[in-house]
């Protein structure tokens, strides 16, 4: 079963400086996925205030905004992977070993739906 693992970073630096997670713990990271044969996807997310804000009211017009970061949150979305494991409990041992939860970081664990059309 597929599973996506969101890795939120505290919104107060870049996940690389996060304690407990160098980039060197990302890369090890990674591989372990790989190796495992369990990556579907993955990526790092740019800067938040690199993002860029859709909406569309009820008329059809939309807005753009590009004056991020957009709310005060304690947490930002970093990046994500999609893993394919037999369970959520293997999901979440593969979560817990993410450097992105630790440092005051978390990993939000979602199973994909998966559609037959």
């Amino acid at each position: 079963m597929k599973y996506m693992l969101l890795i939120n970073s505290s919104s107060e630096g870049p996940a690389e400086e996060v304690e407990g997670a160098s980039f060197d713990d990302w890369l090890a990271y990674d591989k372990m996925v790989r190796d495992a044969g369990i990556h579907v996807s993955g990526h790092s997310l740019a800067d938040l205030t690199t993002a860029t804000t859709v909406r569309v009211a009820p008329d059809g017009r939309r807005t753009i905004t590009t004056d991020g970061p957009f709310a005060e949150t304690r947490e930002v979305l970093g990046g994500y992977y999609v893993l394919d494991v037999p369970d959520l409990d293997a999901a979440l041992d593969w979560a817990a070993r993410c450097p992105g939860s630790r440092g005051g970081g978390s990993v939000v664990v979602r199973p994909v739906a998966e559609f037959d059309i």
